[in-house]
């Protein structure tokens, strides 16, 4: 669909978030005599449908240090409920956010008060988890991200942190959120980046040295994303440090709500960085071309060159190693979609929850969970409350960093594993907003 910048702006506010040796980030939500960071939910305008966090979509940029206690007052302004779910984030389990299992949606005119410590740094983003209505509320923009810094960061010239997103707009550019357009949920036709029509523009000097935030706040769509112009380092992915690597082949997919963090030195030559959603056969939609995202565009006097690009230092609160001999099994096997509901292990869901979790597992305990994909369309599976390893497929190693998600082709099994170390009940659960509301989601529960 073609659509006019002046009716997309009409029902997004443009957002940048922009830190840099020279310059201050982006400004916070405003405070409450208490301390708390106050983030409205409500309407941006009814005449194009948009929602927003105080006032804003995306929401504001959530920064604190390490160690630090987040304090942020939910105030629900919609005319459904909703909740703040903190994706990324080991927290608490009664402030994870997540509706009918860790907490009551809250009500239409009512608020609640989040408040936690996040033990890890990390890149995370925050959205509504409150059943059917999330995946309007996440596609008419209630959606924020959200940096925990680490003590000691790496020395850049710009950090700069991008949301993207997909928007179904109607003919005079309103937001239609109803209408699911393919077997796995609603795919946009219009692309934003921090709340703007991509590409998204960037111009740091030559040779500048980018810490790249990327965030797949899409309530469906899989973005395979291309790197043109310069080999970037991975240097997190899903909020934790990883061992640093670059993407094979300069591609990278990422499923909605997954995050990646990248780091690279632009072009001495001033040429340009293009971040491009691969169209194609890769395409969630038919004939869809490539079309950019990020561009970054070399401006100014150079700078000098700096040290190779090294990695961040591992999270020392995960383990080192995980007892795959004694671990906990359970399988997460979806089947039904493209119009069905989903059922679990076999097993449909009639209730917000399931009456019985996956498995309960002692805190400490390994466990490993089997995540099967029968349905004929790519699934992302999302975990709660823990980070986990990607084994490899004969279980003699994993991957080289720590997930809260995994993608699944059809008829693809995905093993993960991870120490339960956070008590409470935690979702296992369709990474894809619509797919959770057709019964895409059970549990875990830590004792």
């Amino acid at each position: 669909m073609n659509f006019s910048r002046r009716a997309f702006l009409g029902a997004a506010a443009a957002t940048l978030w922009v830190v840099s040796s020279r310059k201050a980030g982006a400004a916070e939500p405003a405070l409450a005599p208490d301390g708390f960071r106050v983030i409205e939910a409500g309407p941006l305008s009814a005449q194009r449908r948009a929602l927003g966090y105080a006032g804003t979509t995306p929401g504001p940029l959530l920064r604190l240090r390490l160690g630090e206690t987040l304090k942020v007052r939910l105030v629900n302004r919609l005319a459904e409920p909703t909740t703040l779910h903190w994706r990324g984030l080991r927290l608490p389990n009664a402030m994870a956010g997540v509706g009918d299992l860790t907490q009551a949606p809250v009500a239409p005119g009512a608020s609640f008060d989040y408040r936690f410590a996040p033990p890890d740094a990390g890149f995370a983003w925050y959205h509504p988890h409150a059943g059917a209505s999330s995946a309007g509320q996440v596609a008419q923009g209630l959606y924020g991200p959200l940096i925990v810094d680490e003590p000691t960061a790496p020395p850049v010239d710009l950090d700069a942190i991008v949301a993207l997103q997909d928007w179904r707009l109607g003919a005079e550019g309103q937001f239609d959120a109803k209408t699911p357009l393919t077997p796995v949920g609603r795919i946009g036709d219009a692309l934003a980046a921090n709340g703007v029509p991509a590409p998204l523009s960037f111009m740091p000097p030559p040779g500048a040295r980018v810490r790249l935030r990327l965030v797949n706040a899409a309530v469906a769509r899989i973005m395979i994303i291309a790197v043109e112009g310069v080999k970037p380092t991975i240097i997190a992915i899903d909020g934790q440090p990883s061992e640093p690597f670059e993407p094979l082949r300069n591609v990278m997919p990422v499923g909605p709500g997954a995050r990646f963090e990248l780091m690279f030195d632009m072009p001495k030559d001033g040429a340009a960085v293009r971040f491009i959603l691969r169209g194609g056969d890769a395409a969630p939609l038919a004939n869809e071309p490539d079309r950019p995202l990020v561009v970054f565009t070399a401006k100014g006097a150079p700078e000098a060159s700096r040290s190779p690009l090294a990695g961040l230092a591992a999270n020392p609160l995960l383990p080192a190693e995980i007892d795959l001999a004694r671990a906990l099994r359970a399988d997460f096997a979806l089947t039904g979609g493209a119009g069905a509901p989903f059922l679990v292990n076999g097993v449909a869901l009639t209730t917000a929850w399931p009456s019985k979790p996956l498995l309960r597992a002692p805190k400490g305990t390994p466990v490993t969970l089997a995540l099967v994909n029968k349905t004929a369309a790519t699934q992302a599976v999302r975990w709660g409350g823990h980070v986990a390893r990607l084994l490899h497929p004969l279980d003699d190693g994993w991957e080289p960093y720590w997930r809260d998600s995994a993608l699944l082709a059809p008829g693809q099994t995905v093993h993960v594993a991870f120490v339960a170390d956070n008590p409470g009940r935690w979702p296992v659960e369709s990474a894809i907003f619509d797919c959770q509301a057709a019964g895409a989601r059970s549990y875990f529960e830590v004792a």
